[in-house]
């Protein structure tokens, strides 16, 4: 029992935070409320996807390219642009030097809508744009048409100092995001597969620099995630003789789904701290008191005991495995009728050590009845791992800290979906972060009520892109 405590001791001893470099501060002025009043005005143009294509107003994303023209005359001058299916932007920023691989910033300017009969519970009207002394209030500030107009303000801002980029430079404002980027950012892929394209890396939206949202963590964490689940929807159909509700069998199709939903409920895929989720929390756990460090410097000991409390937490879960999530319920169509068919669909966002196969595979096993038809709705496989190793992810890393202060930098997963999952085809490395600091309060905004970012962050966000094209440069 000595041995053993002395050993767990000392590799706890060893179980420490690396040293962070200091990175020098970056100095780059900006107009912060210029900026906040432009990303106003975008806010204003309510481009608003849905599911049935046939119902967006694309009158609103016209009139919304039109003001990116009027308001950022520079970047429509200087650099190239070709449209994609009307309405996703791609400018090209030609570099001094061919021979040196492109890369590309993206950012999608399509949002959400509103849900229905919330809209009294926003403190200021979501299309409004609202500025007070802090934050820019409205639907898309944070997803993603803050990120789209800090990039074209940062490109706008390096245009009036002369300056141009060694390599080539990719500026996309995609338009379908929020439904799956079929026509948007899928059709930029396909142009630079195409055109033999060569990108030494993609940056997209993903995660951020999270302030006090994991637990145990002091220090600010930029995630820099280098890689997104996969997705795959399964329709689940459970099939029995109809009849009327009087004389229910002992067993009806709908009792049939439910214990079918039940088994997969209680018999989650199997995942477990390996892979990118071991090289998330190797990082961050150095980081936790000693108590939490001497579980994670021990992992042979504990990982059991840490996976299965991680596993209570739906964000932790999430980072551990593929999850699973019931969604849609349909039967009879009356309440006195047992139907002859009930259905359910049921979501699966897939952990990169998964596949798609994989996953119906365990379905299939875990459900084990054959009244039970299992048809794919949608998948994606997960995204490959891009380096956390490269030179690409350690400049971000450090323009991160540059713009904002001592950061603890973790390669991250997405555990929903962006565009990048269609640039990873065409870039060597496609990495998902946004240079802004979020607090989970401030998290709950995303495609919820109250959406805002701050002033602070837009600046950020604006000297980061600004920093970021010209330190790549630096790397040649």
């Amino acid at each position: 029992m000595l041995l053993l405590t002395a050993i767990v001791l000392f590799r706890t001893w060893q179980f420490k935070p690396a040293a962070i470099t200091p990175i020098p501060k970056a100095n780059i002025a900006v107009n912060s409320q210029q900026i906040a009043e432009h990303l106003s005005q975008a806010v204003q143009f309510k481009t608003i996807s849905k599911e049935h294509r046939s119902e967006i107003d694309y009158q609103q994303f016209s009139a919304f390219i039109s003001w990116l023209a009027q308001i950022y005359p520079d970047v429509h001058q200087q650099l190239e642009l070709k449209k994609f299916n009307d309405y996703t932007l791609l400018f090209h920023w030609r570099g001094s030097e061919a021979h040196n691989k492109a890369i590309l910033l993206s950012a999608h300017y399509d949002v959400v809508p509103v849900i229905a009969g919330t809209e009294s519970l926003w403190s200021h009207p979501p299309f409004a744009g609202t500025i007070d002394s802090e934050h820019v209030w409205g639907r898309g500030t944070l997803d993603d048409k803050g990120s789209a107009i800090t990039l074209m303000e940062a490109i706008t801002h390096l245009l009036a100092q002369d300056y141009r980029p060694k390599r080539d430079v990719y500026i996309a404002l995609t338009h379908d995001e929020e439904i799956g980027s079929k026509y948007g950012a899928a059709a930029i892929a396909d142009y630079f597969a195409d055109a033999a394209i060569a990108l030494e890396w993609s940056l997209d939206e993903g995660s951020f620099v999270l302030d006090g949202m994991i637990p145990g963590v002091e220090p600010k964490v930029a995630s820099i995630n280098v890689t997104e689940k996969g997705y795959l929807t399964l329709e689940l159909i459970a099939h029995a003789k109809g009849g009327h509700s009087s004389m229910p069998p002992s067993e009806t199709a709908v009792s049939i789904l439910a214990q079918a939903i039940v088994n997969l409920k209680n018999a989650p895929v199997p995942g477990g701290l390996e892979g990118i989720s071991a090289q998330i929390y190797d990082k961050m756990a150095r980081h936790m008191p000693f108590s939490s460090r001497v579980l994670f410097a021990n992992k042979w000991l504990f990982g059991s005991l840490i996976e299965n409390k991680m596993s209570e937490m739906n964000s932790a879960n999430a980072m551990l495995r593929t999850t699973t999530a019931p969604t849609m319920l349909s039967g009879s169509e009356k309440s006195n009728v047992l139907p002859i068919e009930a259905k359910a669909k049921v979501n699966f966002r897939i952990h990169p050590r998964d596949s798609v196969e994989s996953i119906i595979a365990y379905v299939n096993a875990v459900i084990d009845d054959p009244r039970i038809e299992i048809g794919i709705v949608e998948q994606f496989e997960p995204s490959p791992v891009s380096s956390s190793e490269s030179p690409a992810f350690k400049l971000l890393a450090n323009a991160a800290q540059s713009i904002h202060g001592d950061l603890v930098v973790v390669p991250g997963l997405t555990v929903g979906g962006t565009d990048s999952r269609r640039y990873q085809l065409v870039a060597d490395d496609s990495y998902r972060f946004l240079p802004m600091t979020l607090t989970s309060q401030e998290l709950t905004g995303f495609h919820g009520t109250n959406e805002k970012i701050s002033i602070e962050n837009l600046t950020k966000a604006v000297q980061f892109y600004n920093y970021l094209i010209k330190q790549s440069d630096q790397n040649l």
